[in-house]
């Protein structure tokens, strides 16, 4: 199904176009603020806790499967009311401390407002999923409105991607319906990925400190 099929509500929003106009909007902006913050913290700390980022608009097929999932109408009103994730923008890093650490610096952005948060790097899903969400809401300037547009911020490791990267390929190719075999495959190698995480991490804490004693001088 097209969006040009469905039913338009008067919410000052009322074609696809437009949607994917201000969402698109909005996704730029957080990938500006995400760019800036990483240059600054490079200047300040010699360090970039972003590896890459990346972003995407939900495509209206998907749109529509989530509202019928969720049991509404496709209709453009609903699609802003209840689906989250339009526009999501995707940050990766090195580390699991590096998570916090930018999830810390989003929440201070005064033209920022946080809405929600999930977080699946204490509380991982039952698959073995892990990654920070947050669910933040930018205002878009148009020449005659202002609109004020959700987007959703996934914050993961390297490795976390990676994992989610296959687990998002199973899904769609069993529609989730996998083998049990598979699945607890893919639970065992998420158990690999976070003790991997731990061990990279534990190991450049004593890179970094090694560091810092050779410039001391001690």
């Amino acid at each position: 199904m097209e969006w040009s099929e469905c039913k338009y509500e008067d919410n000052g929003i009322d074609s696809w176009n437009e949607v994917n106009l201000i969402y698109s909007a909005a996704l730029k902006q957080v990938q500006t603020k995400m760019e800036v913050l990483n240059d600054e913290f490079q200047h300040v700390h010699r360090y970039n806790p972003i590896e890459h980022i990346k972003s995407r608009i939900k495509t209206p097929e998907s749109i529509v499967k989530k509202l019928r999932r969720k049991g509404y109408e496709s209709t453009i009103d609903n699609m802003i009311q209840y689906v989250d994730d339009i526009a999501g923008i995707r940050i990766i890093c090195s580390f699991t401390s590096d998570i916090y650490r930018i999830a810390d610096m989003i929440r201070e952005q005064k033209d920022i407002k946080f809405l929600s948060t999930k977080d699946y790097i204490t509380y991982p899903k039952a698959s073995g999923y892990k990654s920070y969400h947050m669910l933040v809401a930018v205002p878009v300037y148009l020449s005659n409105k202002m609109v004020e547009t959700k987007v959703e911020i996934q914050i993961r490791t390297v490795a976390m991607d990676f994992w989610a990267s296959l687990e998002h390929k199973m899904h769609y190719k069993f529609e989730g319906d996998a083998p049990e075999y598979i699945k607890n495959e893919l639970i065992a190698c998420a158990k690999m990925v976070s003790d991997l995480d731990a061990r990279m991490l534990s190991l450049n804490e004593k890179i970094s400190g090694l560091s810092n004693e050779q410039e001391t001088g001690a």
